[in-house]
């Protein structure tokens, strides 16, 4: 089984090697991601839960590790978690069935082993 807080620990070694190679770009994106999930008309919670919907949509399991892992941060609960994975199935169809039960996977582990 993947672990999901291992998977973050290695994407975050990855990308910092993203920022030594290219730091304008990353610096813009990180920019960008503070300002994209900054409370305003929505909370940040919302706002992670609608990132893990098309992180599941969309098939990206570093995406689904890192936004289940946020929206837990955020406060959001495993209810709103799992319900956004039904929206994501949903809009998603069959592959999304499958990148949702990697979701609910990540979930149960950051439950019970947060990720740095």
């Amino acid at each position: 089984m993947k672990s999901y807080p291992q998977r973050i620990a290695e994407l975050g070694q990855q990308i910092r090697g993203l920022r030594k190679g290219i730091p304008e770009p990353m610096a813009a994106y990180a920019q960008l991601h503070r300002a994209a999930t900054a409370p305003g008309a929505l909370e940040t919670k919302s706002k992670e839960l609608i990132a893990l919907g098309i992180s599941i949509a969309i098939r990206c399991d570093g995406c689904i590790a890192y936004h289940v892992r946020d929206a837990l941060r955020a406060g959001a609960t495993r209810d709103e978690i799992v319900e956004t994975i039904g929206v994501s199935v949903l809009m998603g169809g069959g592959p999304a069935v499958m990148y949702g039960a990697e979701a609910l996977a990540a979930l149960e582990q950051f439950e019970t082993a947060p990720a740095p």
